[in-house]
């Protein structure tokens, strides 16, 4: 693996104590407690982030309720105009935003660019489309001209959002703008590794126009924090382990609380045999190790035609050993660093294991404490066995592994097997692909490319199959969760149940003759 240079900006000169304090301050906190924060870059401190209290939770969703109710009463016009200005914000701001990211998360510049420019996509595409997505629609009433129905989306009322550390900006500002466009407020707990870049985008929110008190923060431990949080919110959105989700599932369920949950996923990639070989092996490193794998949607399981096995495999190893790994807030890296010592381990482990259990290494497979606490090369595996933990387990992380496969309809077997169903890539000609991808179980499939056709494409929902989640973000489904479908029914000139000058009877005879005559309408 080669190695990017460092670049002499460091943690400690682009995070001031006088930034950390502006931010910071947008969490609502009354115990005088802080934690530290550590960069996985290079392991230096990068701030003292304030801890919440039960009664703070308590306190955000009181001034969340108040918020709301004045907020749901603006017009899409208003909030239209909002989003717009966020979406100028965001790239005029995209260079600290991009530093945050970096030096919370440990992901090269490139991979966090990614996160900037999807906020500014979601904050466009709910802008362009809250008429249509919101407005009131006509429905047919249950007696022609004497019933008018019309079907209009309320807002939930108060969001629990509860965002990831692999993707701290997206997951958080991007789920929770069509929640605020929908005329929903929020209380949100970003995840204790990077705080600042959430914070980072909710201060953007409120320069674009946002009511202040409208999305409230509320930082510490998920176990005393989420779990207040979830016991309190009118709709949860969560995005973490499949473990983790069911416990919050089963929390919401108790309440009679909707949720959407992106969970795991062990992500499979198939190389067909009408494939071009050289953009397939390119477009697998970009899949498998964008964020040094740490993306839900990247993929872990690449299955290749027996009689093209060694020339992708060539092609891709190559590849792999060229790609340069780097802790620099510059743009030269292609992998950054694993978020935690946590994600080492498990990556050592899972790697060691698929060994033990008689795997092959054909690139990396090691730590690189020399560049920085958490770092580990891009690897790749082959001949790993089902007894193997990373067979079937989620590794999340830089790792990879490769099988042949003898037809077309084994491959699709292969992809299916397991619990999960998130994502999963398909390369070959476009028709052929087509024609697989119906037969994949999962939320997700991208044809010649790994998970960021349809990831960018933020008119499309997107969510997993499975265990791998409820629910859907993105597209009209991604606003639209966010609401509940409140009916309103008109009649005119007379009741349902008919004229009060006629006997039951004689109505009962009159509609059975009404029903006969509709049945025979088309539209009807």
């Amino acid at each position: 693996m080669s190695v990017a240079e460092a670049a002499p900006r460091t943690t400690s000169t682009l995070v001031t104590a006088e930034r950390v304090a502006e931010l910071t301050a947008l969490i609502r906190t009354t115990t005088g407690e802080t934690r530290t924060t550590l960069s996985p870059l290079n392991g230096e401190p990068v701030a003292e982030v304030p801890v919440s209290s039960i009664d703070d939770v308590d306190a955000a969703f009181a001034a969340a309720r108040t918020a709301q109710q004045a907020w749901s009463k603006t017009s899409l016009r208003e909030r239209k105009k909002a989003l717009l200005r966020l979406h100028d914000l965001v790239l005029e701001h995209q260079e600290e935003l991009l530093d945050l990211i970096q030096i919370e998360s440990g992901k090269s510049r490139k991979n966090a660019f990614d996160e900037v420019a999807h906020v500014a996509l979601t904050a466009r595409y709910y802008a362009r489309r809250l008429n249509k997505q919101l407005k009131p629609q006509r429905r047919n009433g249950a007696l022609p001209l004497l019933t008018s129905i019309t079907v209009t989306p309320q807002p939930k009322g108060v969001v629990g959002l509860i965002s990831p550390w692999n993707y701290p900006l997206t997951m958080a500002v991007s789920d929770g703008i069509p929640a605020i466009a929908a005329g929903n407020a929020i209380v949100h707990k970003p995840d204790s590794q990077s705080p600042l870049i959430a914070l980072a985008g909710i201060e953007l929110m409120r320069k674009a126009g946002f009511p202040a008190d409208l999305w409230q923060v509320v930082s510490g431990a998920g176990s005393v924090v989420g779990t207040a949080i979830i016991e309190r919110a009118d709709y949860i959105c969560f995005t973490g382990s499949t473990a983790t989700g069911k416990l919050i599932a089963q929390q919401a369920a108790a309440r009679l609380v909707s949720c959407s949950l992106e969970l795991g996923g062990k992500n499979p990639m198939i190389v067909l045999s009408s494939a071009d070989i050289d953009k397939a092996a390119a477009g697998a490193v970009e899949a498998c190790f964008s964020s040094a794998g740490q993306l839900c949607v990247s993929i872990e399981r690449l299955y290749v035609p027996e009689d093209r096995f060694e020339e992708f495999k060539t092609a891709f190893v190559s590849r792999v050993q060229h790609l340069a790994l780097g802790a620099a807030l510059d743009w030269d890296a292609d992998l950054g660093s694993l978020v935690s010592q946590s994600q080492l381990e498990t990556v050592t482990a899972h790697v060691k294991d698929a060994v033990a259990n008689g795997a092959t290494v054909l690139a990396g497979g090691k730590a690189r404490p020399d560049l920085g606490p958490y770092f580990y090369e891009p690897t790749v595996l082959e001949g790993v066995t089902e007894s193997a933990e990373c067979f079937a387990g989620e590794t999340f992380g830089p790792l990879v592994s490769l099988y042949p496969y003898k037809t077309t309809e084994e491959a699709i077997a292969l992809a299916n097997q397991g619990e999960y169903g998130l994502n999963a890539s398909l390369w070959g000609k476009p028709r052929e692909a087509k024609a697989i991808a119906t037969r994949i179980k999962a939320g997700t499939v991208n044809i010649n490319e790994g998970f960021a056709a349809t990831f960018g494409s933020v008119d499309a929902p997107m969510g997993g199959m499975r265990q791998s989640g409820l629910g859907r973000r993105q597209g009209a489904e991604g606003i639209l969760r966010y609401t509940e479908p409140q009916s309103i029914g008109v009649q005119r000139l007379m009741p349902m149940t008919g004229p009060s000058a006629l006997q039951a009877r004689t109505w009962a005879k009159l509609l059975t003759l009404g029903l006969k005559v509709l049945r025979r309408t088309p539209r009807a």
